[in-house]
């Protein structure tokens, strides 16, 4: 691979020759536009110029996945020709700059008239190239060396309800998780900063009680606080939290942006645990918006150490198979130096009955196990909760079925019965 371009993978509908639409592609997203202008040389154009590396085509669809309003005017029809277009960018072009890349190999592809859909598939970037931007704060090692958890899954849980509770409140189930001995808590995407528990109030409230449980256990607990906001106001946050001894932050990642977080890694060592909520405006439609690789690299590019990935078998619409790769591709590096991976953290209606799934599909435990309702519903308490997750963790380290480890475990018995039923 050049260190001196990116490559992009796209899929492409369009009823047109799939070649020449590639071409189109590459020119609208470097120095061209519709037709040849004044200044573009050909000394200009084979220096700066997108080049098409690679067109493959793939069979053709039977109506048009999108509306185009450019093709109707003109009385085009298919077929739809679909095809994989594979294009490299010259890194001069945009530099060490997030947001421009991103413009690059997005940007105006989606509004091109030539298509009826259009979705970037991959990006791959050289190795030096990934090492001019920000690394993770933590990352894997780090996270668990705060928490102190050298090996295994971590375990996690989410503040339920998402809303509502005052700093007080919120403190007191914190003090409640701890003591049910979970690795990790974090606060819900819709809970920043409001009126009823501004940060000013939880972040002390909350990190007086992971301070108290620390210096009598021995176990500081992470907590990812949702600083959300503005930059200024995220930025007045996290040092918030760092004050109060705090070791990470949560943000929304789709709603806060590039420039934001990226700003914000170089502001604070803390934790940047990385939220995609939104990420299926972009991502469900086969043949509109990216998927999650090229979306990974990108934030990954702007410093996060951890990557929501959401769950097996959980409750949103995913097949397994995309949270398998999107786990694949947070846990791969894009750097030959350094171990710049991010922790996958899996979500979304996780309990102990889908550990073994996700140990089967991922053979890794360097992953973060969030379960909300499968910690604070289980019917023997939070506790118990929590207990049997590691129980199903260690049913897999033994080669057991939840079924026969869970014979002298009430904790996951009792967590196969109550959640097994309502999976049912």
């Amino acid at each position: 691979m050049s260190d001196t371009a990116v490559q992009a993978r796209y899929v492409v509908e369009t009823p047109f020759d799939p070649a020449k639409v590639a071409q189109i592609m590459a020119g609208e997203q470097s120095c061209g536009t519709f037709t040849r202008v004044a200044g573009e040389t050909d000394e200009l154009r084979d220096r700066a110029r997108a080049t098409v590396t690679a067109v493959h085509e793939l069979p053709a669809g039977e109506a048009p996945s999108l509306p185009n309003a450019w093709l109707e005017r003109r009385g085009v029809h298919g077929p739809w020709r679909r095809a994989h277009i594979d294009i490299s960018f010259p890194i001069a072009n945009f530099g060490a700059n997030l947001a421009t890349l991103a413009a690059t190999v997005s940007g105006n592809l989606y509004d091109l008239g030539e298509v009826t859909g259009l979705r970037l598939e991959s990006l791959t970037l050289p190795a030096s190239f990934r090492m001019r931007f920000a690394l993770p704060g933590l990352g894997i090692a780090g996270t668990r060396a705060s928490i102190g958890v050298a090996a295994g899954a971590m375990v996690g849980t989410i503040i339920k309800p998402n809303v509502g509770m005052s700093a007080a409140q919120t403190a007191a189930l914190v003090k409640t998780l701890c003591e049910a001995g979970v690795d990790f808590i974090k606060d819900d995407e819709v809970c920043a900063n409001p009126d009823h528990a501004p940060l000013a109030q939880r972040v002390p409230a909350v990190m007086a009680v992971i301070r108290e449980h620390a210096q009598r256990t021995g176990k500081k607990v992470m907590m990812a606080f949702n600083i959300s906001d503005d930059l200024d106001s995220m930025r007045r946050h996290a040092d918030l939290v760092a004050q109060e001894e705090g070791t990470c932050v949560m943000a929304s990642l789709n709603y806060c942006g590039f420039s934001a977080i990226e700003s914000l890694r170089k502001s604070t060592p803390l934790a940047i645990h990385g939220h995609r909520n939104g990420f299926g405006a972009v991502s469900r439609h086969p043949l509109l918006g990216m998927a999650y690789q090229p979306y990974q690299t990108m934030w990954r590019l702007a410093g996060v150490d951890h990557m929501h990935v959401h769950g097996l078998q959980g409750k949103f619409s995913q097949p397994d198979s995309e949270v398998i790769s999107a786990a694949a591709d947070s846990l791969a590096r894009m750097s030959d130096t350094v171990d710049d991976r991010v922790l996958p953290v899996f979500s979304s209606g996780q309990w102990a009955g889908t550990v073994p799934v996700t140990w089967q599909s991922i053979q890794s435990q360097d992953l973060l196990f969030m379960s909300g309702g499968g910690i604070l519903a289980h019917p023997m308490g939070a506790a118990a909760g929590v207990v049997s997750l590691r129980q199903a963790w260690a049913a897999q380290q033994e080669g057991a079925t939840l079924e026969d480890f869970a014979c002298n475990m009430p904790e996951l018995k009792a967590a196969l019965a109550f959640f097994g039923d309502k999976q049912s």
